[in-house]
């Protein structure tokens, strides 16, 4: 049982590994936005500590799930990492409070016109898209290591258990045994 428990956990962290985006490797692009709170929150605040990057938009269905997928990463990583999760208009304060008491997101949704995502998310004439979710990693010196958009390859990390064992390699802990 451990054996097949371990061999399901590096089987998922190395397909999660290959399909890690094409938009890491680089310095995390710097912002302070408002929370729905309206606190700022500065990327340079977090440094030290590994922060997990979601940009999404409230009705987006797994962004609704990777809320969830959040809320057990920050139970159970606790202050080793931080959570910020970003959404752009359509998205309002309206949208976002009813987004944060539905789904009980303990983590700052931040708003963004669209400049900071399109910063991220490497948004050109030539590539327009915006795709959501998509979460980034961002280590504690301020570069993103790991960078990951939904698809069909990496929906075991926004609806799954997936992201745990890229984050206990990157944090250096052990796997979580069941």
């Amino acid at each position: 049982m451990r054996t097949i428990s371990f061999l399901t956990t590096t089987l998922v962290a190395a397909t999660s590994l290959a399909v890690a985006g094409d938009l890491s490797g680089r310095r995390a692009p710097g912002f302070s936005l408002p929370d729905s709170q309206l606190r700022q929150h500065d990327l340079q605040d977090y440094r030290g500590k590994f922060v997990l990057l979601d940009v999404i938009q409230t009705g987006c269905p797994a962004c609704r799930a990777f809320s969830a997928v959040l809320e057990q990463v920050k139970a159970k990583y606790g202050g080793r990492l931080a959570t910020l999760v970003v959404t752009n208009p359509p998205d309002n304060l309206n949208t976002v409070r009813q987004f944060i008491t539905q789904l009980k997101v303990t983590s700052p949704v931040l708003f963004d016109c669209g400049q900071m995502s399109a910063s991220y998310l490497k948004v050109t004439p030539d590539r327009p898209q915006v795709n959501v979710p998509h979460l980034f990693i961002i280590d504690p010196q301020g570069m993103i290591v790991d960078d990951y958009g939904y698809s069909e390859q990496t929906k075991a990390i926004f609806e799954g258990q997936g992201i745990f064992p890229i984050l206990d390699r990157l944090l250096g802990a052990a796997p979580a045994r069941k």
